[in-house]
C-alpha cells in the first residue's frame, strides 16, 4: 500500500462522502442545510455546493496519485485497478444522482456508463493478449469536459446561470459526444487485436 494507492483509496472514501451528502434526506430529518437565494430567481441548496467542493478535491487526487506513481516508479497492478474503480465510483455515481435529481438528462450517465463498459472490455481483451491500450486524445478531452461539467452542475452553473449561459449542460453534452467518438476510436484502433486468435502453446 504505497502513497499513490493511499491517495486513491482516499478518493473512494471522498466519493462515498459525496454520495452520502447528495442522497441524505436533510429536509426530512430536520437537518436541512441553509439555502441561498441568488438574483431572486436561483435557489441554491448548500449540500450541492459542499458536494461540489469535495468533488474538486477528489478530482485533484486523481491527478496527484498518477503523477506520484509515475514519477517515483510506484505503478502497481493494484494501483491501476483501484484507480479505475475510484474514477467510476466518483464520476458515474454523481452523474446518476444528478440525473435522478433532475439536474441533468438521464441520457448523459447512460452514454457515459455504456461507453466505459465498452472501452473497459476492449482494454481487458487487449490486455489478455498482451497488448496495452493507451489513452487517446478524445478520451482525455471527454474526461476534462465531464469533470468541469459536473462541478458546474453542482454549483448550479454559477456564475454563468446569471446570464442564462448553460455552460454546464453544454460541457456534459460535449462529454457525451466525445464518449461515443472515443469508444468508436478505441474499437477501430484495437479491432485487429480483439478478433485475433490467441496463440495456444502446445507441449
Amino acid at each position: 500500500m504505497n502513497l499513490p494507492n493511499k491517495i486513491t483509496i482516499s478518493r473512494i472514501i471522498l466519493s462515498f462522502i459525496i454520495i452520502f451528502i447528495l442522497l441524505f434526506p436533510f429536509d426530512a430529518s430536520g437537518l436541512a442545510l441553509p439555502k441561498l437565494f441568488i438574483n431572486e430567481t436561483i435557489v441554491v441548496d448548500l449540500k450541492y455546493i459542499l458536494a461540489g467542493f469535495l468533488f474538486i478535491i477528489a478530482s485533484i487526487t486523481d491527478f496527484v496519485d498518477g503523477y506520484i506513481a509515475r514519477k517515483y516508479n510506484m505503478v502497481t497492478d493494484f494501483g491501476k485497478m483501484i484507480d479505475a474503480i475510484a474514477d467510476k465510483v466518483l464520476v458515474n455515481s454523481v452523474l446518476i444522482i444528478l440525473a435522478a435529481s433532475g439536474f441533468i438528462s438521464a441520457i448523459i450517465p447512460v452514454i457515459i456508463v455504456v461507453r466505459d463498459s465498452v472501452v473497459n472490455s476492449i482494454k481487458m481483451v487487449a490486455g489478455n493478449k498482451g497488448h496495452v491500450v493507451a489513452a487517446i486524445k478524445s478520451g482525455k478531452m471527454k474526461t476534462a469536459c465531464l469533470m468541469v461539467g459536473i462541478v458546474l452542475t453542482l454549483f448550479y452553473n454559477l456564475p454563468f446561470e446569471l446570464w442564462n449561459f448553460k455552460v454546464s449542460d453544454a460541457l456534459l453534452i460535449i462529454a457525451a459526444v466525445l464518449s461515443v467518438i472515443s469508444a468508436i476510436q478505441y474499437y477501430y484502433m484495437n479491432r485487429e487485436t480483439i478478433f485475433e486468435k490467441k496463440e495456444i502453446l502446445e507441449n
